[in-house]
């Protein structure tokens, strides 16, 4: 597949720490209760992916699911995730990936019972993340 920024294997892993690499470029997980970033914000905040900076999501769709990974409940915008069916480790998953660039940043649950208007669960690597303060004027 084609994107917007697209890198060599040696560019990505002089730009990103190995621990990202892994994750974002390998698909890989990160600990569970590891990120700084799981928990629900007291202020507005704009999540954006670690790899190329593109917005991802929002603290205002953000929850604490209580499952070890920053939770949301939809992206910004359909157009900034891409979806891939992920059969890895004997089940059927959908993965999300930053449109842009391509990079893994978790997956996505449907049905799981959370009082959240869409029934998802976006749970996200915190480490494909970086979180700014919104702009107070959007």
């Amino acid at each position: 597949m084609s994107y917007q920024i697209e890198k060599t294997d040696a560019e990505w892993r002089a730009e990103l720490t190995p621990e990202e690499y892994h994750v974002l470029r390998e698909a890989g997980t990160e600990r569970a209760f590891t990120s700084p970033l799981e928990h629900a914000d007291d202020q507005p905040f704009v999540y954006s992916c670690r790899a190329c900076g593109a917005e991802l999501f929002e603290s205002a769709t953000k929850f604490d699911a209580q499952c070890g990974w920053p939770s949301f409940y939809a992206p910004l915008a359909e157009d900034r995730v891409e979806y891939i069916e992920d059969r890895s480790f004997g089940t059927v998953r959908t993965e999300v990936r930053c449109a842009r660039c391509g990079s893994h940043l978790g997956h996505v649950f449907q049905g799981e019972g959370f009082a959240t208007p869409t029934d998802l669960r976006y749970c996200i690597n915190g480490i494909s993340l970086q979180r700014r303060a919104a702009d107070p004027a959007s």
